[in-house]
């Protein structure tokens, strides 16, 4: 069981991240519509993983998780700065399609709930 500490810290990660995201200038992660879909740390804070999603697919979203990863350094360094963390934890970046798969099956429940109106106002 996680506890509340580590909780709170993952929780801390993630909106930082997300603030450093809108900073960066690589075009591969600054022209998408990035989003962390969830971020596991370590029980000693020394490892984390951040997943990533983006709209417009998984191979958009492989290609920011390249310019994330070769920015891995630099957003380390700006998460020490703005949490106060003993030992910051090293950065992994994984791409998911999750994003596009939600927005499909919301498409898709929205196509079946069309379909069942058109069919009970016949």
């Amino acid at each position: 069981m996680p506890s509340h500490k580590l909780g709170r810290t993952t929780e801390d990660i993630r909106r930082e991240l997300t603030a450093i995201f809108r900073e960066l200038k690589d075009p591969r992660v600054n022209n998408t519509l990035l989003s962390i879909v969830r971020v596991e740390v370590s029980r000693d804070l020394s490892f984390c993983t951040v997943y990533v999603s983006d709209m417009e697919g998984l191979q958009r979203a492989q290609r920011a998780a390249e310019g994330l990863k070769s920015a891995a350094g630099y957003i380390r360094h700006e998460l020490g700065q703005r949490l106060s963390l003993r030992h910051v934890p090293a950065l992994t970046f994984k791409a998911t399609d999750s994003i596009e798969y939600s927005a499909n099956i919301s498409r898709m429940l929205s196509d079946l709930k069309e379909d069942d109106d058109g069919s009970k106002s016949d």
